[in-house]
């Protein structure tokens, strides 16, 4: 895998993590710039999921089932908090963002330790 892929999703991640939880110490509900936010770290690792793929099929050696149980995890978790943190409209919203978030970045580090490990 490439590492730029990794180390954007991660940063992305931790950026989004903290501005969530910025909002989260001042009361406040998620907006929606924080879930375009969101949107730009789905389509990071959407381009990860192709790439992975596109290196898979030319003959990278990896452990399959963890590593696209892991890569669909982090795909999935990021729009399930996104519509939890919309419908939910306290702080509480904030919260769930900024878990996900950090959640996702800690996906991503067990990722790179998978695909580096094969």
């Amino acid at each position: 895998m490439v590492l730029p892929l990794f180390v954007l999703a991660v940063a992305l991640c931790v950026a989004l993590a903290g501005w969530a939880a910025w909002f989260a110490a001042r009361d406040r509900a998620v907006i929606l710039r924080q879930l375009f936010g969101a949107g730009a770290v789905e389509a990071v690792l959407v381009l990860q999921a192709v790439v992975a793929g596109v290196l898979q099929v030319r003959g990278h050696d990896v452990d399959g089932a963890l590593f696209w149980g892991y890569l669909l995890t982090a795909a999935l978790l990021l729009p399930i908090a996104a519509v939890w943190a919309f419908a939910e409209r306290s702080r509480w919203s904030s919260v769930v963002l900024c878990v996900a978030s950090l959640t996702v970045a800690f996906l991503q580090w067990r990722l790179w330790i998978i695909w580096g490990a094969s």
